[in-house]
């Protein structure tokens, strides 16, 4: 036996000590059962009390009570109206700081805090809600996206064009004189993946106003539109009011803000992209974020130089010198040609890693990227001059191994298991509990269903459950995953839907007045110790459509300080209970009024 000092004692325990114990165990064990008598003979008198009064006298000791965050109400003035399209992270206005090289000026530049707007950004004058889908694929009104410009310059291509009070799309392009649903049907026989569900999602690359991911919706395949903020075009405007998916970005110095191995095919019509200089790096990019099996599709040149050259300004030979170099760095990027016909070529992603051990040799470019930087690491992360190779355990998320759309959406990919805590089994509830909430938010906000609401973003998504919820509603989805939160984008991608990552202590990617619905889960519990509560609010405000919804589910901590702020928006709110009615969490759905500043003719 080991005293109190540490000393161990020589002598050995003497029996009459033990005795006294013994004894007193016996007593207890007799009154125990005693004990035990009682509470059977007094079962039924307690199973017939009620649950309240059982809750009252075992209940378990409570958390302290936290007293919900309570803000001063605020009022927001009015920007002035040269902020109409006020895009803060790709202001013109700040281009001039920032170098031409390589179009770096055209990424994202967010505004020191000290710089920062504190106003709302008010809508054109004459703005009206938009044309409900479908009807808006087809026509949006012109005081909505008032850019004269582009139709002077693309009406001859068939971009768009103006009557009256509106802008229609014929759905023509640059390559695509015959429409693009003739320019899709070729493609399409060219690769006849994208008729079966294989192909399910999809980039372009300098989108002009979207019409090819337009068309390629009513053919199961989503599309995330990508072009730059200009001063005339508003490429991505025109796309997110018409309805269809994009997003403000370059192909530059910076990744893209998607993870690796993520699109089923990428296209580039004509995007002026220069694919061939600076050793193919733009071409890296695009390996980067394609997945394995996937589908590079480029129409223009330097494809079918034989026959285009002479309205190219250009030589002959030019171009022909310049679609060699092309094959010869797809070859070296381990992608191979799929196929070819007229205006269009096809190359295909290597899912074969002999030809990517090849890039483990000395002297060879591009090379093998190493292990210092993780793949999917995308936000403000610097293209680099290598191979991004596909990791060999994971055999199932090339293209030719994933479950055809629809079936895609409901099987747990490979690459959940790369999650903390994910797998099969999280998956499936995570489905369950968002059908759930689902069902829920179409009692409390009526439009969600209808055409009334079209452009959605969930604004901090784990695996995608509320878009695939509503799958089969009207709208589609921007599933944002924060920089700072598990890597669950991938997880987004293998099941078939889009996203992006975005810090949220920053402005987003995209002109104003262009989401009809933003939903947030727990973000300013997630968020707050980083972002200002404020400033994001404002962001929301600036992205959503006036008549648009915010559907804010939020600790109980937060909503009323969220409620008073949104006040100060010129939102209407009104709070409701959850699905199941807990305490500690609240949902807040808020509606932005249809206002004009105060210089407008429209007021």
């Amino acid at each position: 036996m080991k005293h109190k000092d540490g000393k161990y004692n020589s002598q050995p325990e003497k029996p009459f000590k033990i005795v006294p114990a013994t004894l007193l165990v016996i007593v207890l064990c007799g009154f125990s059962f005693y004990l035990g008598g009682i509470f059977c003979s007094e079962k039924s008198r307690l199973e017939g009390k009620s649950v309240q009064y059982v809750s009252k006298t075992v209940s378990s000791p409570k958390e302290p009570a936290v007293d919900p965050l309570q803000i001063k109400s605020m009022a927001f003035q009015e920007c002035s109206a040269d902020f109409q399209d006020y895009t803060p992270c790709t202001d013109p206005r700040r281009w001039r700081k920032y170098g031409s090289h390589r179009l770096t000026f055209l990424e994202r530049h967010c505004p020191p805090m000290l710089e920062r707007k504190q106003c709302l950004v008010p809508p054109p004058d004459g703005y009206k809600p938009p044309i409900r889908w479908p009807k808006s694929r087809d026509e949006c009104w012109y005081r909505n996206v008032p850019y004269n410009w582009i139709n002077k310059q693309k009406s001859n291509q068939n971009w768009l064009r103006k009557q009256g009070e509106k802008f229609l799309f014929p759905g023509g392009g640059t390559m695509f004189p015959r429409g693009v649903g003739a320019y899709v049907d070729l493609m399409q026989d060219l690769i006849p993946e994208m008729r079966d569900g294989t192909v399910r999602t999809a980039i372009d690359t300098g989108c002009g106003v979207a019409s090819w991911g337009g068309d390629l919706l009513d053919r199961g395949i989503l599309t995330v539109s990508l072009a730059p903020r200009d001063n005339h075009e508003a490429q991505v405007q025109f796309a997110l009011e018409r309805g269809i998916p994009a997003i403000l970005g370059v192909i530059s110095t910076q990744r893209l803000p998607f993870p690796s191995n993520s699109f089923d095919m990428a296209h580039c019509s004509r995007c002026l992209i220069p694919w061939t200089e600076f050793g193919g790096i733009y071409l890296l990019e695009v390996h980067r974020i394609l997945r394995p099996g996937g589908f590079w599709v480029l129409s223009g040149p330097p494809v079918n130089y034989e026959n285009r050259w002479r309205g190219w300004n250009t030589t002959v030979e030019e171009q022909k010198s310049d679609y060699e170099k092309l094959e010869g760095l797809l070859t070296s990027m381990c992608f191979k040609m799929y196929a070819k016909k007229d205006d269009i070529a096809v190359w295909q992603k290597s899912s074969d890693s002999s030809c990517y051990n090849k890039l483990a040799e000395p002297d060879v470019y591009p090379a093998k990227c190493d292990d210092s930087l993780e793949p999917d690491s995308a936000w403000y992360t610097p293209i680099r001059p290598c191979v991004v190779v596909p990791k060999p355990e994971l055999k199932k998320s090339a293209l030719e191994s994933l479950p055809k759309w629809p079936e895609r959406l409901q099987v747990a990919p490979e690459r959940i298991s790369n999650v903390p805590g994910g797998s099969s089994s999280a998956l499936k509830h995570d489905d369950s509990k968002w059908k759930v909430r689902a069902k829920h938010y179409k009692k409390l906000l009526p439009a969600l269903g209808t055409n009334e609401i079209r452009n959605v973003m969930d604004m901090n998504t784990v695996y995608g459950g509320f878009a695939a919820a509503v799958i089969d509603d009207p709208l589609w989805t921007m599933n944002v995953v924060s920089s700072y939160a598990a890597n669950t984008l991938p997880v987004v991608y293998d099941r078939g839907l889009i996203g992006t990552y975005h810090d949220w202590c920053e402005a987003f990617s995209t002109y104003p007045r262009t989401y009809d619905l933003l939903h947030l889960d727990g973000l300013f519990t997630a968020e707050s110790h980083r972002c200002d509560m404020k400033y994001v609010l404002l962001e929301m405000d600036r992205i959503l459509r006036p008549k648009g919804y915010a559907l804010i589910r939020e600790s109980s901590y937060f909503i009323d300080a969220i409620a008073s702020i949104a006040k100060g928006l010129r939102w209407s709110c009104h709070r409701e209970d959850t699905e199941y009615g807990v305490a500690k969490e609240k949902l807040l759905v808020c509606q932005k009024k249809l206002w004009y500043s105060a210089s407008s003719s429209s007021r």
